[in-house]
């Protein structure tokens, strides 16, 4: 089985500590389990959150991922931290997210 099946039958349970600055999502993409990082980090002057979406040294467009929502509906949830709301915008494309790593 795909690790993007794994992922949709049996999603991890994601934890986002308050007040990081930074919150990079693994993404595993349901096309040959390809692997994205999705990162959202506060502007220059630590206020709101901006998402950037690589996979491997690159940056892709952020409608990559096929969500059912607008970059900027995920940034504003972001700014909330209502990361449990990020991660489900997130689920509904063609991407699931494995795990979390934050500063």
């Amino acid at each position: 089985m795909s690790i993007y099946r794994t992922l949709v039958n049996n999603p991890p349970k994601i934890v986002v500590a308050a007040g990081m600055r930074e919150v990079i999502f693994t993404l595993i993409s349901c096309m040959c389990d390809n692997k994205y990082t999705l990162s959202f980090k506060k502007d220059s002057k630590g206020g709101d959150f901006r998402a950037s979406l690589k996979g491997g040294t690159m940056l892709h467009c952020f409608s990559n991922i096929q969500a059912n929502y607008e970059q900027d509906e995920m940034e504003w949830a972001a700014d909330a931290e209502d990361w449990k709301v990020v991660v489900d915008m997130i689920n509904t494309g063609t991407a699931q997210v494995q795990s979390v790593r934050q500063r």
